[in-house]
């Protein structure tokens, strides 16, 4: 069975060990090891990671299975004043995907964004990634593209899905 509680931790050390491990097995393959670097130090600094957490209003959470963290998430209520809920970040360790474990952070999500009277989760994923299937699996419709510059001469190409509630 599995336990969703929030991070406690203001050094963020299992979201950071759990991202520095996951990153470069998921996007090996469609970026750079350079750009890698740079996105991991740009979103998971600590610094960074407490800015996210305390000024903008991210929710961390991780998912425990027999008292091991095996993946997080970050999500943000009424992102951009939409009434909707922004799935930032979700990871699950490669040894948990299809044991329903990104389900679970996907449902405890959906339900905290219900209580916050939110109509729609919705969240950014790289157009490579093979996470897209997962995504769709769990009611996601890609709604559009969208390349963000993140500097250093990087953009991230995206999708945009999202699933009403």
């Amino acid at each position: 069975m599995f336990e969703i509680i929030p991070n406690l931790d203001d050094q963020f050390t299992e979201v950071r060990n759990i991202a520095f491990e996951i990153w470069p097995k998921t996007y090996g393959n469609i970026l750079t090891e350079a750009q890698i670097e740079y996105m991991l130090e740009r979103m998971y600094s600590i610094p960074s990671l407490q800015e996210q957490a305390n000024t903008k209003n991210h929710h961390f959470i991780l998912i425990r299975d027999q008292n091991e963290t095996v993946g997080f998430a970050s999500y943000e209520h009424n992102a951009d004043s939409l009434k909707k809920t922004k799935i930032h970040k979700i990871y699950i360790l490669s040894s948990q995907q299809g044991k329903g474990t990104g389900k679970a952070l996907i449902d405890s999500i959906e339900n905290q964004a219900k209580v916050n009277n939110d109509i729609a989760l919705f969240l950014n994923v790289n157009k490579n990634n093979s996470a897209i299937q997962f995504y769709e699996k769990v009611g996601f419709k890609i709604i559009k593209e969208e390349i963000i510059d993140i500097g250093n001469s990087y953009v991230m190409d995206d999708y945009v899905m999202e699933k009403a509630i």
